[in-house]
């Protein structure tokens, strides 16, 4: 259970949601929440909603129990959590923006998500309102003398996704950063509804290119989970060498990026060489340079022969061999250090709030990794130590990351050595009385991935939500960029590389 007391005159009214439980609450225990969340007592993992009502999953801090909470919106509306808890704040207007549920109280009324060019208000809710006028988009004001704004996109140079950014600055420093984003919103989670599930996993996986086999994962997780299904050992370590493969290019393209934004392209081209080399390898062995719908729930698509046991073995000597001199290279170049020492700094006050992940949130302190916290799949036979830090800033990201790398090649390289048999995929099929729930976490390259799906009793999927880990993580930029001159922005911004697509779906 997720609290600790309880009215007593008030019953616990529990659901199946697979592995966890979801509490029914009345309004007075949905706000008590919220309380419990400013005092720090909860991890908050997502907000969302299915239309009628709204649900959120939470992490108890002290005893790590992992719950869901769910409330009906009488009259469409329902106590604002972001009131006294910020980190809520946008995910309450994508509610309402896509639902058309509004959180009384809620200290930001603005749009979120709607732009004004979908043509009707609540496009997955009950009220559809037709417009044709935008409405207009307020920013928060900055006060002081001297300040000006400097707007940045949402068009950007160079093949990046859409997002405006807006500067209050005094001369070169930076006094406010604001984002503007929802420009890439798809309705993928709308699209899910009413697929079967072998197809409904096939736009998970396009929620954001870069995180394809992560987003896979999760919702396959999810499903299997909802059906009480278990996939075959061989399955779930094929789905551990995809995973660790993903977060391998990501990291090295990262970081070759955030060195190419301090004008040093050498980091640049050593980095994109090994990328490009782990792609094609992705490529080699399951037949998609992203391994793209390579997880489904049930198992896998692709299996590894001899031969391809041989290639990602020969890539990993290949890392292992550039790896050290890649890491002298970015340590002991002054002038990359100059530019990433004691920049762009998250504290980890800031880091525990939003509940940051991956390696925004060890960089500053906080140790989570949903790999170790939870154990899922294969991860639960495997030795690994994640890396951390404490400085929060741009090169705290950079040194995570390198951990990251490391831990990821022993990962590889302990499955490989422990090849199970087994089939790669456990046909199955929905025969329930009730709607089935399903929720898993898993950790993407950015961090833990929220993934929640309710199947109706012939296998199709009547909701879902997918939550990314840049949902905590862009607010935390606009924290980070403070104090520090407009020219660093590139390079604080790459050191997230938060998702325009994952956060907008």
């Amino acid at each position: 259970m997720i609290f600790k007391s309880r009215p007593p005159q008030v019953a616990p009214v529990l659901t199946a949601s697979r592995p966890f439980q979801t509490q029914i609450v009345m309004q007075g225990e949905w706000s008590a929440l919220a309380h419990k969340l400013s005092e720090g007592l909860y991890n908050l993992l997502s907000l969302w909603s299915d239309g009628h009502s709204v649900y959120m999953a939470l992490r108890h801090k002290e005893d790590q129990h992992i719950g869901l909470v769910s409330l009906a919106c009488e009259n469409g509306f329902f106590p604002s959590i972001g009131r006294l808890f910020p980190p809520a704040i946008r995910l309450e207007r994508a509610v309402k923006d896509l639902y058309g549920l509004m959180p009384e109280g809620g200290p930001d009324a603005r749009a979120w998500l709607d732009h004004g060019r979908w043509g009707l208000r609540h496009p997955q809710g009950d009220r559809e309102i037709l417009y044709s006028d935008c409405d207009p988009y307020v920013f928060l004001e900055a006060k002081g003398e001297p300040l000006h704004q400097i707007p940045v996109g949402p068009v950007h140079a160079g093949i990046i996704e859409p997002g405006h950014f807006r500067f209050s600055a005094n001369g070169e420093v930076v006094v406010r950063l604001e984002e503007r984003l929802g420009f890439v919103h798809k309705g993928v989670t709308a699209l899910m509804v009413g697929k079967d599930i072998e197809n409904a996993a096939k736009y998970a996986a396009r929620v954001s290119g870069d995180s394809t086999v992560a987003y896979s994962f999760a919702f396959a997780l999810a499903v299997e989970a909802a059906l009480d299904l278990e996939v075959s050992e061989k399955a779930s370590q094929l789905r551990v060498v995809m995973a660790e493969l993903e977060r391998l290019s990501n990291h090295f393209g990262d970081i070759g990026a955030i060195c190419n934004d301090v004008a040093f392209p050498l980091m640049l081209g050593q980095c994109a060489v090994i990328r490009e080399k782990i792609l094609r390898t992705a490529e080699a062995c399951f037949g998609h340079r992203l391994m793209m719908d390579q997880i489904k729930p049930g198992g896998v698509e692709t299996g590894l022969n001899d031969e391809k046991i041989a290639r990602i073995r020969k890539l990993l000597d290949e890392i292992y061999s550039k790896l050290p001199r890649i890491v002298s290279l970015y340590g002991d170049t002054v002038s990359v250090q100059d530019r990433t020492v004691s920049t762009g700094i998250v504290s980890r006050e800031l880091a525990e709030l939003y509940s940051a992940g991956g390696f925004v949130g060890r960089a500053s302190g906080r140790i989570f990794d949903a790999r170790k916290e939870l154990r899922y799949g294969y991860y639960s036979k495997l030795l690994f130590d994640i890396g951390h830090a404490v400085e929060g800033d741009v090169d705290a990201r950079v040194w995570v990351r390198f951990d990251e790398i490391k831990a990821s090649l022993r990962l590889i390289e302990q499955v490989l050595g422990m090849q199970a048999a087994g089939d790669l995929f456990c046909p199955f099929s929905v025969s329930a009385s009730q709607d089935l729930e399903g929720v898993a976490l898993v950790e993407g390259f950015r961090g833990d991935i929220f993934s929640w799906v309710r199947i109706d009793s012939s296998g199709i999927v009547q909701a879902c939500h997918l939550r990314d880990p840049s949902w905590f993580q862009w607010p935390l930029l606009e924290y980070a960029i403070k104090g520090n001159i407009v020219a660093d922005f590139p390079v604080c911004n790459k050191s997230f590389n938060c998702s325009y697509s994952g956060h907008d779906l």
